[in-house]
């Protein structure tokens, strides 16, 4: 298969890897460039997408961030990434025959923040302006490919940088409340893209977590014990964030 991929970072990197392995082609897009011997890479802006010149498409992986780099405020850099990029990318795939698109959104378009239990079947709700970007993203994806589309949903990927952490252990003292935090590692997100891309039936979403749903301060005070540093306080035993768990739809994940 010809699979092209509409963003282009780490977690890109590592499914296109292991699909070149499998020996499919691959195409990547991204706003800068790119240096990877087992692609293609087009430099180009989303909003003047070219795909006219390369051979036809048969699968796609959409994953975009917002650039750093910009003086947009996070509301303008949401619409301009995730939503208003939507038609020019579907424009650009008109004349390819794509069989499934691959889209990757975020568990932020569930709104609860009182340590609720959230699944793959639990109503959708976005409780601020960015979840409901999101969700909009979806819906426009969904409304182009109706039958190839299929939403991806992972929590907060770790596993490139531990420095977040080792800062949030030095500098804090207190924490205010219980919590919930929700995580999957980012090879254990890139296997699960690949396992999507072979299902002959997926569903038309999935959350994608670790199923170890853990409060927060409970893993700046892990650390803060492995180090040696001051263990904070916790304030209140009130609960915020939710608990999130998978349906894993048959994939095996490597914890």
């Amino acid at each position: 298969m010809h699979i092209l991929f509409m963003g282009y970072g780490k977690t890109s990197s590592r499914v296109a890897k292991q699909l070149f392995q499998q020996n499919h082609q691959i195409t990547t897009v991204s706003r800068s460039p790119k240096v990877d011997d087992f692609t293609q890479h087009l430099t180009q802006d989303i909003y003047q997408l070219d795909l006219s010149q390369i051979k036809p498409v048969d699968a796609v992986y959409v994953l975009l961030s917002p650039s750093r780099n910009t003086s947009l405020s996070s509301i303008e850099a949401y619409t301009q990434t995730y939503v208003n990029s939507v038609q020019p990318i579907v424009n650009a795939l008109k004349s390819h025959p794509v069989k499934r698109i691959i889209v990757v959104s975020s568990t932020r378009v569930y709104g609860e923040n009182g340590g609720e239990v959230i699944n793959d079947d639990s109503p959708i709700h976005p409780s601020d302006e960015q979840g409901r970007l999101l969700l909009k993203m979806e819906h426009l994806w969904q409304q182009a490919y109706p039958n190839e589309c299929v939403i991806v949903r992972p929590t907060g990927i770790y596993g490139t940088s531990s420095a977040r952490m080792v800062k949030l252990a030095e500098t804090t003292k207190t924490y205010p409340n219980i919590h919930w935090s929700n995580r999957i590692h980012i090879d254990d997100l890139a296997n699960f893209l690949v396992h999507l891309l072979h299902v002959e039936h997926p569903e038309k979403s999935y959350v994608c977590t670790d199923n170890q749903p853990q409060p927060l301060h409970e893993k700046i005070l892990k650390i803060q014990r492995e180090l040696g540093l001051p263990e904070l306080v916790l304030e209140s035993e009130r609960e915020t964030g939710k608990k999130i768990f998978a349906r894993w739809g048959g994939f095996n994940f490597k914890f």
